[in-house]
């Protein structure tokens, strides 16, 4: 199998998008990176989650398919490879955190209708931190309206990962201990996954120490 369309997933605070940026700058790949900061809802969220959870998920439904859609058709013929910071899926592991069950339901009308409009990725990356290093990265990173996060929050959020990695059954997930990693301060730290990339995985879950 090649894996020429790769997303790299994770907690808030993982690492993900300084992954997804050393990759295609490395492989000269396409990237395709979230644009969370652009989300009018996000910070009124983390200040008021009940009000504002359900406007937040379906906006990023909507922002996240629509950035498929426009920029997956759009690879450069001399790019092999395409990251992103994010899957698809990921709506809807947020969504189960955020939204109350009333409101799940008719969001997951919506994701399903979606969810078969948008491509599928040929391997996913998950890169696994403990609480403790997701919750220094985000005081590290200053972003005023993450500050509120909470350890049971971004512990609940792992857990909604792990359960829709267990019962998925579409792609390799390679799921990376990355405790020790820091692309940032040691960019040679993107070697071993450029190597990752090239190797064939079945579908399914596959825990990988570096």
């Amino acid at each position: 199998m090649d894996n020429k369309y790769i997303c790299i997933e994770g907690n808030i605070g993982s690492g993900k998008t300084s992954l997804a940026k050393s990759l295609s700058q490395r492989l000269e790949g396409k990237l395709m990176l979230e644009e969370f900061e652009e989300n009018p809802f996000l910070q009124k969220f983390y200040k008021d989650p009940t009000r504002y959870a359900f406007q937040l998920e379906l906006s990023f439904l909507a922002e996240r398919f629509q950035q498929m859609q426009t920029e997956t058709p759009n690879r450069d013929l001399f790019q092999e490879y395409m990251f992103s910071d994010y899957m698809i899926e990921k709506c809807l592991i947020f969504s189960k955190n955020n939204l109350d069950d009333q409101s799940i339901q008719l969001y997951r009308k919506l994701y399903d209708i979606i969810l078969k409009s948008t491509p599928k990725p040929d391997i996913i990356i998950y890169l696994h931190k403990d609480t403790d290093h997701l919750l220094a990265n985000i005081e590290k990173r200053a972003r005023p309206y993450e500050q509120q996060i909470e350890a049971k929050y971004l512990n609940d959020i792992y857990n909604n990962y792990l359960t829709y990695f267990k019962q998925q059954s579409q792609y390799p997930i390679l799921f990376v201990d990355s405790n020790e990693i820091d692309f940032i301060k040691n960019p040679s730290q993107v070697e071993p996954f450029i190597e990752l990339i090239s190797t064939p995985f079945e579908i399914g879950l596959h825990p990988i120490n570096l």
